[in-house]
């Protein structure tokens, strides 16, 4: 029996202060700012991120400290898509494609060690990564 994996998507360039990579939202966010960027590409592109924007929730939490003044700490976890959002995976392929026919090139990260999970829902965990997961 095979173990379902979690997905993230990623690019490149680090996170601040971190070892772990930027998430492909963040290239998109860049993307959409190219003021020549293609408007066909820049439409499907707005369109993309209206969809993540309506269907993936934002978490209200990426760490797992549960002291007092939590939301200050530095955030530490990082966002993977549930092997059954189906959805959310299919966009973000597209998402890719995307991205890379306009060279934004970007990597897909699999494992089923995401490390400590801090949020859930239907489409997403956010955990603090193990020192073997894969950022």
């Amino acid at each position: 029996m095979s173990k379902k994996m979690f997905v993230r998507f990623v690019r490149a360039k680090k996170l601040s202060g971190g070892a772990a990579r930027e998430g492909f939202l963040s290239a998109a966010y860049d993307l959409h700012a190219d003021i020549h960027l293609d408007p066909l590409a820049h439409a499907r592109l707005q369109d993309l991120l209206s969809w993540f924007s309506d269907h993936v929730p934002v978490p209200d939490r990426f760490n797992k400290t549960s002291s007092k003044g939590w939301y200050r700490i530095k955030t530490m976890g990082l966002s993977w898509f549930k092997p059954t959002a189906q959805d959310a995976l299919s966009k973000s392929f597209e998402l890719v494609h995307l991205l890379r026919d306009n060279g934004h090139f970007t990597e897909v990260i699999r494992t089923d060690r995401v490390g400590y999970v801090v949020y859930e829902d239907n489409v997403q965990v956010i955990a603090e990564p193990y020192s073997d997961t894969p950022v």
